[in-house]
């Protein structure tokens, strides 16, 4: 964890923890783009001394990461034809927090917000983009957080429930005639993925596919006597719990040799380490779900972060550092491109860095006249077998 304490202390150095951001340039007629993420430096640091000693809060790492990929995407682009100013907040800071920087007007001049933030601060910075006209770029949050009328709104970690809209269609065109079993556990966000799946099956009250669903929260090898062994079983793994996931794919797993089984999860599922390999009981067995972002991390983008990490650091990026380079460098370079209509060409990037986007207007009800937000429809059927993650279809 050297190379976080490291970056922390280069923040130091330059007066982030002093002034809430650090800008690369304030040349007259600049691209003015603000990046949020959460670095907790009151916490980190007291009076500019380091508070952890030799250790290092692991609470920090999503939020630097985030940053430095943002820095690494701006150091690599191409230099636009105007210059651009680039400031970074750090949204858990308590003397510059978001609201003291919106009541102190030090935010009115951004031009793009690209933010890696969620609850309270996702909500305050997506309020205060709809209040301006600035597009918001929520890089990880799955959520609106109840957003509604705010057009500025651009979210990429697309929602359950748009996640739950793409498992629907792919089993409405690939499965329609084969065994379809929803299996979920008591719960409220149980009862919202089920909700969801009734919504899509029944739009105008009349079921467009047979889906059996069934709660299991003990005894999961019931599922095995609903199973059909003559057709394809598409199960819907519909719940985000982890214990939920792994005891119902060790429940399916040893009937594959038997029944032609197809388990699909939840997007949270791929991070769950009960699916890394080391289960004997569900080795051998595929769990399918959807996601966002797919990496292979064999592009030269990729090489090039990991090169720098290594080269600087010592250690490898996270996940965070590859979001935050992707975002920076796509929206900035479009942004550059339609500096006076950028929300009419989110769809309009001429180059690829990781992974596709296809960004939707949102109309939570049917009768509104604007978008509530825009969100990205483009997702990932990834597999994880015995550990390792690739793309399924």
């Amino acid at each position: 964890m050297k190379k976080y304490r490291f970056l922390l202390l280069l923040l130091l150095s330059v007066g982030f923890l002093n002034s809430g951001a650090q800008s690369y340039s304030n040349a007259t007629g600049a691209l003015r783009i603000g990046i949020f993420a959460p670095l907790y430096l009151d916490s980190v640091f007291t009076d500019n001394d380091y508070s952890y000693g030799k250790n290092f809060p692991r609470f920090v790492v999503p939020g630097l990461d985030f940053i430095q990929g943002a820095q690494v995407a701006f150091d690599s682009m191409p230099s636009p034809a105007s210059p651009m100013d680039i400031r970074y907040f750090d949204s858990k800071s308590e003397k510059d927090n978001i609201n003291s920087l919106i009541e102190n007007k030090k935010l009115d001049s951004l031009q793009l917000i690209i933010g890696s933030v969620k609850d309270d601060d996702f909500k305050t910075l997506a309020a205060f983009a709809a209040d301006k006209h600035i597009p918001f770029i929520s890089a990880t949050y799955p959520n609106d957080g109840g957003q509604t009328n705010n057009p500025y709104l651009i979210i990429i970690n697309s929602t359950l429930k748009a996640h739950c809209e793409a498992i629907f269609s792919y089993i409405l065109q690939n499965h329609g005639t084969d065994k379809i079993i929803l299996v979920r556990k008591t719960g409220s966000q149980e009862d919202k993925v089920a909700g969801y799946f009734s919504s899509l099956n029944k739009p105008d009250g009349k079921a467009l596919l047979n889906i059996q669903s069934i709660t299991l929260d003990s005894n999961y090898n019931a599922i095995r006597s609903k199973l059909d062994t003559l057709q394809k079983n598409i199960i819907i793994g519909g719940s985000l719990d982890e214990d939920f996931a792994y005891n119902l794919a060790a429940a399916l797993a040893p009937m594959k040799k038997k029944a032609d089984i197809t388990l699909l999860g939840m997007p949270n599922w791929d991070g769950f380490q009960s699916f890394n390999g080391s289960k004997k009981n569900i080795n051998d067995f595929p769990v399918y779900f959807t996601a966002t972002y797919f990496n292979s991390k064999w592009d030269n983008y990729s090489r090039m972060i990991q090169d720098l990490y290594l080269s600087k650091y010592k250690g490898k990026p996270s996940e965070y550092a590859y979001k935050g380079f992707e975002t920076a460098y796509l929206f900035t370079r479009l942004l550059i491109r339609y500096p006076d209509n950028f929300m009419e060409h989110l769809n309009d990037y001429a180059y690829k860095i990781f992974s596709e986007y296809n960004f939707k207007p949102v109309y939570l009800k049917k009768t509104n006249s604007a978008p509530d937000y825009f969100e990205n429809k483009h997702l990932y059927f990834l597999k994880n077998l015995n550990g390792v993650i690739s793309k399924a279809w």
